[in-house]
């Protein structure tokens, strides 16, 4: 045998030894993937229901083919994605995760994305989807009349159609992708980037899941901070991801693979500075702090994956006078808002390794989410809120702020109590699944 044909053998046979090496004892399998949304020209913006953002007359002559409350979007600033990571462990546990740059989630599109996912194959998962809270993300994907008036503009089927494809584009392409992974989380502190809405301490920390695959090299990228989408202000007209979406693209640009935000206790977070270059400079800070995270993360020390859901009823919605007023109404005076709102959510809570990761469906306040760290604090090493995920239903606010008039408290459905209610549940759930309990299955009441 000559010696190039020497050497191909030897590569041939090293090649099917690494094949037929036994998989990573210590690994999970992990796949990840980011899809660009693209929505149709001239769709609104949601985020905004400022004059700077709305049609003087609603488009009642059909001028335009997305918009009828806002004005249409005038391109793009950056271009938005759908990322998705999909974790599964040897004892079969699926968790697909989805980041998304847009202002929230409705149930109806969360589980419109699990019925697709399903009737193409993918396996059953856990299923987390988190909007970015971008305010310069698309509009005219959520079926809400009030919604719609308010800030999203009314539901558009070719709109909505392109964030389901995105999304489920993703997580395909994330669960193909899948192989032996490990998980490392790091945490730093980066303050000063936010500034608080109700004048209270807010939480700086900034916590990166790493996923690397056997051999140390990156698959993937979630990051969770507690920020508004919101530098970019009313005038903008251009599809942005803002400052988070800002973060990732440099982080994706660094690393190479997909970066995943997912955002905090964000209802009194709003970005420490405002404008076209906040938002580069906020970004960049980010992508810092994150990049600086990912770099000493700690490998967890048992490659732990665990999800479990708790359903949650609560009280009736409705709208304060009060609060809405500036204190300038009776208490007592209230809109009902049963028929626009529902009575009920859910939560999903995910162990990730040394994290642990629990859905909450709107914008809780830091105070609260603090609660829901404290008490799964015992149990998961870095317990973590995922905040505008799965579903929205407004602000969520302790009750000594929800006897303030202020956005905030007026933006809060559900009365005084139910902020507190729904951060202890989230707190048990995810401390329950990361003990390695069954979630009961019976409803937690905060409608008491």
């Amino acid at each position: 045998m000559s010696r190039v044909g020497l050497a191909l053998a030897l590569i041939l046979l090293l090649a099917a030894g690494a094949a037929a090496a036994p998989p990573c004892p210590d690994c999970l399998r992990a796949g990840a993937a980011r899809v660009t949304l693209r929505v149709p020209a001239g769709a609104p913006l949601a985020g905004y229901g400022a004059l700077a953002r709305r049609l003087y007359l609603p488009d009642v002559l059909d001028r335009y083919p997305h918009a009828f409350w806002l004005r249409p979007s005038t391109g793009e600033r950056d271009a938005l994605a759908a990322r998705a990571l999909v974790l599964e462990s040897a004892a079969g546990v699926r968790v697909a995760w989805v980041a998304v740059d847009l202002l929230a989630v409705d149930r109806a599109l969360t589980a419109e994305v699990a019925r697709r996912l399903a009737a193409l194959g993918v396996g059953e998962a856990a299923l987390l989807v988190a909007a970015s809270h971008t305010h310069s993300g698309p509009g005219a994907f959520v079926d809400s009349a009030l919604l719609g008036w308010l800030a999203l503009d009314r539901e558009d089927r070719a709109v909505r159609e392109a964030v389901l494809e995105a999304i489920v584009a993703a997580v395909r392409e994330a669960d193909a992708a899948r192989r032996p992974a490990r998980l490392a989380t790091g945490s730093v502190a980066a303050p000063g980037l936010g500034r608080s809405r109700v004048r209270q301490p807010l939480d700086s920390t900034l916590l990166v899941l790493k996923v690397t695959d056997a051999r140390g090299e990156p698959l993937a990228l979630v990051w969770n901070y507690a920020i508004h989408g919101t530098a970019l202000g009313p005038r903008n007209l251009r599809l942005s991801g803002d400052v988070m979406g800002e973060a990732s693209r440099r982080l994706e640009h660094a690393l190479g693979v997909p970066a995943l935000f997912v955002n905090g206790a964000v209802g009194d977070v709003s970005p420490a500075r405002h404008g076209e270059q906040a938002a580069a400079d906020l970004g960049a800070a980010l992508a810092t702090a994150a990049r600086a995270a990912w770099d000493q993360a700690a490998t967890a020390a048992r490659p732990t994956l665990a999800a479990g859901t708790r359903a949650v009823t609560l009280p009736s919605p409705w709208l304060s006078a009060r609060n809405c007023l500036s204190g300038w109404a009776p208490s007592a005076v209230a809109l009902p808002l049963g028929g626009l709102f529902p009575r009920d959510t859910a939560l999903t809570a995910v162990v990730a390794g040394d994290s642990g990761w629990v859905s909450l469906p709107g914008e809780l306040q830091t105070a609260l989410g603090a609660e829901v760290k404290r008490a799964a604090g015992a149990h998961v090493r870095h317990p973590l809120v995922a905040g505008v995920a799965n579903d929205y239903l407004g602000y969520f606010v302790t009750a000594d702020e929800y006897a303030r008039p202020s956005y905030v408290s007026c933006a809060s459905l559900y009365g005084p109590g139910a902020g507190a209610c729904l951060a202890g549940a989230a707190g048990d759930l995810l401390g329950a699944v990361a003990r390695g309990e069954r979630p009961a299955t019976a409803r937690v009441a905060c409608d008491r």
